[in-house]
């Protein structure tokens, strides 16, 4: 009996370990996980809009755990306007994170000041 060609067993091979990496990658937490639920148990509002750079840098600073922080959409679709929510709640500039105590910071903040202002742990 004739082995496979070792191409294919190789191809084969890596093939199943970069199925295992990314099961494993998508699977693990994210560094900021705990620190994002914090913050959204915390009563806090993260106000921002698809189009804003400095809303994805934000997002982007936390990671894979950004899908906890406690985020509203505020733009329409094709920049046409804002959401009811965000009129009401009169934001007017993005980011903007509304705490518990009703204060309010406009622009990107830093980990750090976030665990200032909500009493988190990062």
């Amino acid at each position: 009996m004739k082995l496979a060609n070792p191409w294919v067993i190789g191809t084969a091979l890596v093939v199943i370990a970069l199925g295992a990496f990314t099961f494993y990658a998508a699977a693990s937490p994210g560094k900021y996980d705990d620190f994002a639920k914090c913050i959204s148990d915390k009563g806090v509002i993260f106000y921002g809009a698809y189009w804003c750079p400095h809303c994805l840098a934000e997002k982007a600073l936390f990671g894979k755990s950004a899908k906890y922080l406690p985020y509203v959409e505020c733009s329409l679709p094709n920049q046409a306007g804002q959401t009811q929510a965000c009129i009401q709640a009169g934001v007017d500039s993005y980011p903007t994170w509304q705490f518990a105590d009703g204060s309010r910071e406009s622009g990107e903040l830093a980990i750090e000041q976030l665990a200032q202002k909500t009493g988190c742990t990062p």
